[in-house]
């Protein structure tokens, strides 16, 4: 259970270069595809990060790029860490001896399970699944979201809403019918 008890230092550090801009990752996606990215890699704490970096390492050894692809796959794309959470945890996990460096075919560091952490893993397999599970299914939503009739629909309502709510002089009976019937269809897909 070291990774939980080490979990809150490392949050403590992580918040800190956060705000003063020291991980990397953030600052290079811009607009709003960058803002989701950003509100995408909030869906996983720093040990969900950890336990996701040991799982990948169970099979192979593997250089940081190579972890950051690894998740994005089985995500489908609809999550991707940044360099900036994956390699300050990658540093952690050695201090823990979880994982060692590993000489690899190029100049780029790779790392590999240690026992210990094989060990880690083994106690997390529970909560391993659930962050997997969650991966997956940000996977499903990915698919279903670039179905061409759901991104007609989409870009269809966006417009008709867009429309209406660019007009300055809009009645106050039409904003209520406007949040009515958006309270309404949430409504309708939460149940269908």
């Amino acid at each position: 259970m070291r990774i939980h008890h080490l979990h809150h230092g490392f949050c403590a550090r992580h918040e800190r270069h956060e705000r003063h801009g020291l991980h990397g990752g953030h600052h290079e996606h811009g607009g709003m595809e960058g803002k989701a990215r950003m509100r995408r890699e909030r869906l996983f704490d720093a040990s969900d990060i950890r336990l996701l970096i040991l799982h990948f390492l169970s099979g192979n050894s593997a250089h940081g790029y190579e972890l950051i692809k690894s998740i994005e796959a089985t995500a489908k794309g609809e999550y991707i860490p940044s360099p900036g959470i994956i390699y300050p945890n990658l540093s952690l996990l050695e201090e823990m001896g979880f994982i060692a460096a590993v000489q690899g075919d190029s100049s780029k560091k790779a790392w590999m399970l240690t026992e210990e952490g094989q060990a880690e893993l083994a106690q997390q397999q529970e909560h391993l699944g659930h962050i997997i599970a969650k991966l997956e299914s940000l996977g499903v939503l990915g698919d279903n979201r670039r179905l061409p009739e759901i991104q007609r629909a989409i870009h269809n309502f966006k417009m008709a809403l867009n429309t209406k709510l660019g007009q300055s002089d809009l009645p106050k009976e039409t904003l209520y019918k406007i949040i009515d019937t958006l309270d309404q269809a949430a409504k309708d897909i939460e149940r269908s």
